[in-house]
């Protein structure tokens, strides 16, 4: 298991941005995370004191950039969310306190020097999917 420090050492996300709070397990195709952001007051996504579902996908972005991170043995360098595609929501928020822990799931699809494909998806506690889809990351030019 890998906790918050650990983390914050090897994604570009800082402070209260980095949403992630440790890793249960990882391997070279896919990371489990657990998260308890979404309930925070102070979470720096939330608008008018909530927390769309849509910032689900930032959840999973970070499982994927830690995941990189991982597999490669050095801190991942920042990139941009370059597309989401099949994006699938069963719920309108994730701030809601039912949901216990997040568990975050990023399965790599593809990559290469210039980008990252994910799939994520993100369960409650319980086991009830909240929310899921792929994503593209484009890698910054400076790596």
């Amino acid at each position: 298991m890998l906790a918050r420090a650990a983390i914050l050492k090897l994604i570009p996300q800082q402070g209260q941005m980095c949403l992630l709070d440790e890793v249960e397990i990882w391997d070279q195709a896919r990371i489990l995370c657990r998260a308890l952001s979404h309930l925070d007051p102070a979470n720096p996504l939330r608008r008018r004191g909530r927390l769309p579902a849509v910032c689900g996908i930032e959840y999973g972005l970070q499982a994927a950039a830690l995941h990189g991170a991982l597999t490669s043995g050095k801190p991942q360098p920042p990139g941009f969310f370059a597309s989401v595609r099949e994006a699938h929501f069963a719920v309108s928020r994730l701030d809601d306190p039912r949901f216990g822990f997040l568990h975050i799931e990023s399965v790599r699809v593809a990559a290469n020097a210039h980008a990252l494909l994910y799939a994520y998806v993100l369960k409650s506690a319980s086991g009830q999917q909240l929310l899921s889809g792929n994503a593209t990351i484009a890698l910054s030019k400076m790596t």
